[in-house]
């Protein structure tokens, strides 16, 4: 059975927040940028929205070795990059192959549903903070 929730002024700025947002925001992220805005929001209310929206499946969830989950609104199947120097995250703008989780399927004794890819480096904003750094150094 489908539990039909009424639409929540609250759960849609949350949702945009993270829809809006290219660096997969945590809850304490969501709520810091919305509690100027709404002040009556709680740090329970963008949890709980939150779970609401994963539930729908308008939000995926993610850990990518901070041991924090981020949010992330783009649930189809993409990449991921994070900085190994700020932690960074952001989306990798190429298709996803399709054909990774193919050869799993075909492969594997396991029933294969998707698959993951990160990349690991260093983001274009720490880069530029380096070669700021090795400027003033000369």
């Amino acid at each position: 059975m489908e539990l039909h929730r009424r639409k929540s002024k609250q759960r849609e700025r949350i949702y945009e927040a993270i829809r809006a947002s290219r660096s997969h925001p945590t809850a304490q992220e969501v709520y810091g940028a919305l509690k100027a805005g709404m002040p009556s929001l709680s740090l329970g209310n963008v949890y709980r929205n939150i779970a609401i929206l994963l539930e729908e499946g308008r939000l995926q969830a993610g850990e990518f070795g901070s041991g924090t989950v981020r949010y992330d609104a783009v649930t189809a199947g993409h990449y991921h990059f994070v900085c190994e120097r700020c932690g960074a995250v952001s989306d990798l703008d190429m298709p996803a192959v399709e054909a990774i989780t193919a050869a799993a399927r075909r492969l594997s004794p396991h029933r294969v549903s998707g698959h993951t890819v990160r990349f690991y480096g260093t983001c274009a904003g720490c880069l530029g903070a380096e070669k700021a750094k090795s400027k003033q150094r000369r």
